[in-house]
């Protein structure tokens, strides 16, 4: 008997069958551009393994003009055939099957030979589009077609034909960048022409018995974008036309709407795929922030879709679907949605990862082999680094002791998970808690290590995080004024209006969670829709509400201040920055840079401007909270340095830098795969 009937269960598709109902989504991770091939087939046949039923690839170009940059991976010549051939062999060896996905990127291409049904340039890329011609849009439509048939030839089990997103076949079928006068614009016959011969082209191509999903966009995101009555329009037509399954696409990449970061709700979009459901007759997948079987097994039992579609948590744990189904749910390491390690790398031109898994696309290097001699280990501190050093040394086989003052695991972590929008760090904490007791590893709480009790180990590991940096104000002593420990902990009253000292991650946080109050959006799904302006797109075309964002009053007036002469947040992550940043501003969050912090009183925080110190002015606060940064906690390091005692120094002790749990947990997990 299983906890998952639904997720579990085998889906037919006539010619072949689906073991269960669990889709690695496609994601962009850079390995294909690496042309390691080994690496690549390393990563999927990991998780082919640990039992996802289908796994779609990272976009594949169909020509040069249609890569999302110079040099994107394709299948253009007998070699590349070659190179697939790796990697589907070993997936199907290790038991899976794997789908190659097509993705056009039209105007996103990054690149000054993109095409496009018109010249409308994208305002997410700074080159505009050529516009296709009759011959133009014919050599598109075989190169795709094209690209089918040799992912077949490289022993792909099908292909994903990307129709969502906002790339290039999303682009022929709204107004909004569809501006044709002949048969490819127009009306909406006219303009979902092109998708729907591209999948006929693509079956034509490949056979009856292959696979081919088709990711249609069910809710654009955009003006101007395609009502509900064209959406299933389109997936008639594409059944029609020779498509296996229809995946679900939401928003376009220019949305100004999130729709997979950690703020948005767990299957916010799940009840968008659900009003597609009986409208066509081939298999349904739903996606966006499914990140654990139980949301994946309720989504199926509610009849939302056929099948469910998780890319990044197969980042964060390959053995999702193993795990699951041997019962061992609070062991699947969570995605949290963070994009720290995966979008964030990708659109910084980086190999992608995991927050939460460092192995993640590094498998052929990042290795947790077995120990040759096991050692007694002590770790001091059960933050991030020291908890993701403590598993992978007792993975290892090393016996594992962690010190930590406080009574609890999770050091900032256990700060964050209180900042409305971070809920998904309750589950991370969670899960470390049950992977140290799995792992059998010693948990002292309450205890402040010091050098004796240090000595009896072979190895010490310092992770002893940060103390928050002084900035050294006049009248920071005062009664008005707070630490952002004092304030994500809840250990003090915070006044109606708040100057915060600092806008770096954590002053955005501080910022978040006191303009909020009980109610979080990202615990009610009715209620981010209506900050956000997420309408229905049976309603209003693209499912954008005609009302726009209606955020609820914020519960306090905060003003965010910072040195730097510069915008506000701008160092935050390359893919969620614009999240925090039109939060807080729908929150009336008012931000403020440039300035010199001259001192504190009853009345609030003075300011004045530029080096000259001119034009100063009173930011009227009731409470001023300090989020100046932090600096390194190395006194136990120094004092086993005193004692001739050597150890390791990792996470914020050793670089205190916006407490970057990414950092940490690369840094702790690698440190021990040499231990």
């Amino acid at each position: 008997m299983t906890d998952y009937p639904h997720l579990l269960a085998p889906l037919d598709l006539g010619f072949t069958t689906l073991a269960n109902r669990v889709l690695m989504g496609s994601m962009h991770t850079g390995l294909e551009e690496t042309r390691d091939w080994d690496r690549v087939a390393t990563f999927y046949a990991e998780r082919a393994a640990g039992g996802v039923a289908l796994m779609v690839t990272g976009g594949m170009a169909p020509n040069s003009e249609g890569g999302v940059f110079p040099g994107a991976a394709g299948l253009f010549t007998d070699q590349d055939i070659a190179n697939h051939r790796v990697v589907t062999d070993r997936v199907h060896g290790a038991g899976g099957k794997i789908a190659m996905q097509i993705l056009h990127a039209g105007r996103y291409a990054y690149g000054p030979e993109c095409v496009a049904p018109s010249p409308v340039k994208s305002p997410i890329s700074p080159f505009p589009p050529k516009e296709l011609d009759e011959e133009g849009i014919e050599k598109q439509i075989a190169d795709i077609a094209t690209a089918a048939a040799r992912a077949r030839e490289a022993g792909y089990d099908g292909v994903e034909v990307m129709g969502s997103e906002g790339y290039f076949l999303n682009q022929f079928l709204v107004t909004h960048t569809n501006k044709r006068t002949d048969r490819w614009g127009g009306s909406y016959e006219n303009r979902m022409r092109l998708p729907v011969e591209v999948v006929k082209r693509v079956r034509a191509a490949v056979g009856e018995d292959f696979i081919v999903i088709y990711r249609l966009s069910m809710i654009d995101l955009v003006p101007d974008g395609s009502t509900w009555d064209e959406v299933v329009r389109l997936a008639k037509a594409i059944e029609r036309a020779g498509a296996t399954i229809l995946n679900t696409g939401i928003g376009w990449h220019e949305a100004r709407i999130p729709t997979i970061a950690t703020s948005v709700p767990r299957r916010a979009f799940s009840w968008v795929t659900k009003k597609l459901m009986g409208e066509v007759a081939i298999p349904l997948i739903t996606s966006n922030r499914i990140n654990t079987p139980d949301v994946a097994e309720q989504v199926l039992s509610e009849g939302c879709a056929d099948m469910v579609s998780m890319a990044r948590p197969f980042l964060a744990d390959s053995q999702f679907v193993a795990k699951a189904a041997r019962g061992e749910a609070a062991l699947i390491a969570p995605c949290i949605a963070c994009n720290q390690a995966c979008l964030d790398h990708t659109f910084g031109g980086k190999i992608s990862s995991c927050l939460v898994n460092p192995r993640a696309c590094h498998e052929t290097e990042l290795q947790y082999r077995p120990a040759a001699i096991s050692k007694r280990i002590a770790i001091v501190g059960a933050g991030p680094a020291g908890m993701s050093t403590a598993l992978v040394a007792a993975e290892r086989g090393h016996r594992v002791t962690i010190f930590e003052k406080d009574n609890r695991i999770g050091g900032q972590l256990n700060m964050a998970r209180e900042v409305p929008g971070k809920e998904e760090f309750h589950g991370l904490v969670d899960w470390y808690a049950a992977s140290l007791n799995a792992a059998g590893i010693e948990l002292r709480l309450g205890k402040t290590a010091d050098v004796g009790a240090l000595k009896e180990f072979d190895e010490v590991v310092i992770a002893t995080g940060v103390l928050p940096r002084d900035p050294d104000i006049p009248g920071q002593d005062g009664p008005n004024v707070l630490s952002y420990i004092d304030v994500l902990r809840g250990q003090a009253d915070v006044g109606e209006r708040v100057a915060i000292v600092g806008a770096g991650g954590i002053g955005f946080d501080v910022a978040e969670f006191l303009v909020h109050g009980d109610e979080s959006p990202t615990e009610d799904l009715a209620l981010w829709k209506t900050e956000w302006g997420v309408g229905d797109p049976s309603e209003t075309p693209g499912g954008l509400a005609l009302a726009g964002p209606q955020p609820d009053p914020p519960t306090r007036k905060v003003t965010l201040l910072q040195r730097k002469a510069e915008k506000l947040g701008k160092r935050l992550g390359k893919t969620t920055g614009w999240i925090h940043r039109s939060a807080l501003k729908m929150k009336g969050v008012e931000m403020i840079g440039g300035v010199n912090y001259e001192r504190i009183d009853r009345n609030g925080l003075h300011v004045s401007f530029g080096e000259a110190r001119e034009s100063p002015k009173l930011i009227e606060a009731d409470t001023v909270v300090l989020c100046a940064g932090q600096v390194p906690e190395r006194s136990l390091a120094d004092a086993l340095a005193d004692a001739g005692i050597g150890c390791h120094v990792i996470g914020g002790a050793d670089v205190a830098a916006e407490l970057d749990a990414k950092r940490a947990i690369d840094q702790g997990s690698r440190l021990a795969a040499g231990l």
